[in-house]
């Protein structure tokens, strides 16, 4: 099996790609559900945010925390260090259950910040120009400028990123062009 994480920064395009891989037939884990999953069972997470304003209606309200962890460095780090690990045991679990697929797919946005490259024998990451990342927050998110620019910069930059991964997916243009360079991605990997 030839295990293959897709990273990218906030708003670069990671769930159409999945979108694009899924409608070919292959299996993928985006950690962002995971995540999502696990913070509404997660008491821990409760307990270490309880002086927090973070709850609607008894539960918590991801904007509210993305709020708290990325004005606040220290809470923030508490968070993943609550979440990475449970994350990479469902990332383990996945690898399992699938362990006759040829090829496995894993969204895993904070690949690198979250110390998993380790988990993978392929890194992908999808690529796109911060202003459009920019704009796509502020529509599709409701974000100011402002908080746009934080979600933004609170992540190592694309670059960087760049230099570590074996293959890149620039999503700057039409889906059209994004299934082409999914479609190149996947004959070079088979």
């Amino acid at each position: 099996m030839i295990k293959v994480a897709i990273a990218g920064n906030i708003a670069s395009g990671k769930s159409t790609v999945e979108s694009i891989l899924s409608g070919f037939g292959f299996k993928i884990l985006d950690t962002d559900n995971v995540c999502h999953s696990l913070l509404g069972s997660c008491d821990e997470v409760k307990k270490v945010f309880k002086d927090f304003d973070i709850f609607e209606n008894g539960n918590i309200s991801r904007a509210k925390l993305a709020k708290v962890v990325f004005s606040n460095s220290e809470m923030k780090k508490k968070l993943e260090d609550i979440l990475y690990p449970k994350v990479r045991e469902e990332i383990l679990s996945f690898f399992k259950y699938n362990a006759n697929e040829k090829v496995v797919f894993v969204a895993v946005p904070l690949l690198f910040e979250a110390g998993m490259v380790d988990l993978f024998d392929k890194i992908v990451f999808v690529y796109c120009d911060d202003n459009i990342r920019r704009q796509r927050l502020i529509e599709r998110n409701n974000y100011t400028e402002e908080y746009a620019d934080i979600r933004i910069n609170s992540q190592l930059s694309q670059d960087e990123k760049i230099s570590k991964a074996d293959f890149v997916i620039y999503n700057n243009s039409s889906v059209d062009a994004l299934t082409a360079e999914v479609i190149s991605l996947i004959e070079q990997i088979h």
